[in-house]
Parts: structure tokens; C-alpha cells; sequence
């Protein structure tokens, strides 16, 4: 998915390979994330109930959400053209997923005779192209949006590259070659029967491999001299020995050509197989590094949900703080209140005790003049 400015919005683009040949009803593709949300594509091969191929939005693995959950969404559904972009069929519309309604498309979206019409680019090397775009609106309940991890990069690089090595090791490389022999006329002196012979045996040697450049004059001499005897050949020796010399320079000219062009082949080949064993380690290192990387982002969210926790306990504080400071408060205008009144108390019990002491002196004055 390529990345948008705007998290709300996100794009996928599906690759179906030997699309003619897929069996299945249905056909769903991987997960992809938009604004926090799991969306995939669904598409109808041979079309759901219509003789179009039908072409759906889907959330994928519905069960596992909130209950009530609901996901308001604008996209746009789009099958490629891939020689003509111009031809290509774009559809959206706006809907409201839900438990209910987990997915949303069309199932006429393009005519089978049309999208099988190989005139057009729909299915080039059969292979059908699926874009979809789409804006997220709203979603109950919201979910928090996480930035793109790291390993979404990889996982296009990890796939072309998997493609790549496989067709690799399963298409071989088929190379024919087409081998003749030609011979010219050439007038000659009689050979006598020995040199016959030997022409004989040196043109069986020659003809014993495939043919060498180091042979081209050797071969020359036996056809020359065989040419010209009269004796030790049969009549279809003969036509064959007068076809290959009267084509002798094209005919060995056929053979250095493939002699160059098999040795270009090989080193082709060589270094493609040297390519081949690059792309294979680099794949394998890949394949590390999104296994590290995904360790890391395990570790990585298990220290986000670490810091959850201590920010719900700090934010648990700061309220029983606050509690405690409304309570220091209270204390505090009440003690103040208390102090006044204890002072108020303290003047009223000293002037009690000064009229107390009046009377008392009073009352034993009394109490000594009659007792």
C-alpha cells in the first residue's frame, strides 16, 4: 500500500498471476491498513451469479471486533489496463460497513467476454490488476492509527523477489539447434585408393563430435579428396560429400556461429545463475531482517503498553493528589476558623474567671462572718 500524506487515506494494488486458470469461486486478497483498519479485496473469478466479474471491498475477520463496531468508508474500485491506462474501469461509491454488511462492490463490474478479450490489457500476460482506494470517514468504536510499520516496505520487495527466484528454478532455458551438412564440387586430381582411406578415416573423425574450428580445413581436405575419387564410395556418399562441399562456407559458418552464440548462451546463463544466487541470499537475508524487525516491534509495543500503564497510574495520582490538596484545603480553613473561635473561647473563660474570683473572694468573706 502506497503511503498517503492523510492517514485516512491508503491504496492497494492486487497482482492475480494465471488469472484464466484460477478454479476457485472466490478469490480474497491479503490484508492491507487504512486509518487502522484491516480491509481486503474479494473478486468473483467467473463472476457471482453474472456473467461479469464481480469485484467487492471486504473487512476481513469480522468476529474478532467490538460488538457494534462500524466502519464509514469512500473508495473506489479499479481494474487496470495494462497497455492502455485510459481503458481502464474505475468504480466507487460510499458505505457503511458493519456486522452485517461486511463488504461492498458490484457484481457487474466488467463484462468476462470484455476482461478475457486479449485485444485489450486487462490480462496481460495473464495477469489481473486490481487497484483500490480508499478514505476511512468514521470508525465506531475509533481505533488509535499506528504509522505504517517498517515490514510493510519489505513485504513487496520480499514478494517480487520470491517471484522471481521461483520462476527461476522452474523455467529452464530451452536452446535447439538446427545441424546440416553441405558440400561443393571441387575438380581434383584422382586420389589413389590410399589417400581415399585416409579421407575416409579423417572425415569419420571429424564427423565423430560436433563440429570445431580447428576441424574446418582438416574437413575440407577429406571432402576435396573424396570428391574426386572414382572407387570405395557408394552413390549416396557421393551426393552427400557434393552437397556439403558445393555449401561448404555456409554450412561451417552455421556451425562457428552456433559454436559463438552456445558460448555466449553459457555465459548468460552463468551469470544469471550468479544473479540468481545473489537475489536467493539476498531473499534470505530478508527474510532475517523481517523476522528481527517484527521482534522489535513486538518489544516496541510491549513498551508502548508499559507506558500506557504508568501513564494511567501517573494520571491516577494526579487525582488522588488532587484529592489530597482539597482536603489541605478544607484542613487549613478549618483550623484557621477553629483558631479564632479557641481564641474568642480563651477571652470569655479569662473574663469568667476574673468575675469567678470576685465572687469567691466574696462568698468567703460571707462565709467568714457567719460560719
Amino acid at each position: 500500500m502506497d503511503a498517503q500524506s492523510d492517514v485516512n487515506r491508503g491504496e492497494f494494488t492486487w497482482k492475480i498471476s494465471y488469472f484464466s486458470e484460477q478454479e476457485a469461486t472466490r478469490l480474497y486478497s491479503e490484508a492491507f491498513t487504512v486509518a487502522g483498519c484491516k480491509w481486503r479485496i474479494l473478486v468473483f473469478p467467473k463472476g457471482n451469479d453474472t456473467d461479469h466479474l464481480s469485484l467487492y471491498i471486504d473487512v476481513p475477520d469480522p468476529v474478532a471486533l467490538p460488538n457494534g463496531w462500524t466502519r464509514k468508508a469512500k473508495f473506489h474500485l479499479s481494474v487496470i489496463d495494462q497497455t492502455n491506462n485510459g481503458r481502464s474501469v474505475r468504480k466507487g461509491t460510499e458505505h457503511v460497513f458493519a456486522a452485517r454488511q461486511i463488504d461492498r462492490g458490484y457484481p457487474s463490474f466488467i463484462p468476462l467476454t470484455e476482461l478475457h478479450n486479449y485485444a485489450a490489457g486487462y490480462l496481460a500476460n495473464d495477469t489481473l490488476m486490481i487497484k483500490v482506494e480508499i478514505r476511512v470517514l468514521a470508525v465506531t468504536p475509533p481505533v488509535n492509527i499506528q504509522p505504517a510499520r517498517p515490514t510493510d516496505d519489505f513485504d513487496s520487495l520480499l514478494t517480487s523477489l520470491e517471484e522471481l527466484i521461483i520462476a527461476a528454478e522452474t523455467n529452464g532455458v530451452n536452446v535447439g539447434s538446427s545441424l546440416g551438412h553441405r558440400d561443393g564440387t571441387l575438380t581434383a586430381k584422382i586420389p589413389s585408393l590410399e589417400e581415399v582411406e585416409k579421407a575416409k578415416l579423417s572425415l569419420k573423425e571429424c564427423l565423430s563430435d560436433l563440429f570445431k574450428l580447428n576441424m574446418k580445413e582438416r574437413l575440407f581436405k577429406a571432402l576435396s579428396t573424396l570428391s574426386s575419387a572414382r572407387t570405395r564410395l557408394s552413390p549416396k556418399q557421393r551426393i552427400a560429400i557434393d552437397t556439403f562441399l558445393a555449401n561448404f562456407n555456409d554450412f561451417t559458418s552455421d556451425f562457428l556461429t552456433f559454436e559463438q552464440d552456445n558460448a555466449e548462451f553459457e555465459l548468460q546463463k552463468l551469470q544469471k545463475d550468479q544473479w540468481l544466487a545473489a537475489m536467493t541470499k539476498c531473499h534470505e537475508a530478508h527474510i532475517v531482517c523481517k523476522q528481527l524487525m517484527g521482534e522489535l516491534v513486538k518489544e516496541e509495543e510491549e513498551l508502548e503498553r508499559k507506558m500506557e500503564e504508568v501513564k494511567s497510574r501517573k494520571d491516577k495520582l494526579f487525582l488522588d493528589w488532587d484529592v489530597v490538596r482539597a482536603k489541605s484545603e478544607e484542613a487549613k480553613s478549618g483550623y484557621k476558623d477553629k483558631q479564632k473561635k479557641v481564641a474568642e473561647a480563651e477571652e470569655k473563660k479569662r473574663i469568667a474567671e476574673e468575675r469567678m474570683s470576685r465572687s469567691t473572694t466574696a462568698w468567703s468573706n460571707l462565709k467568714t462572718q457567719f460560719c
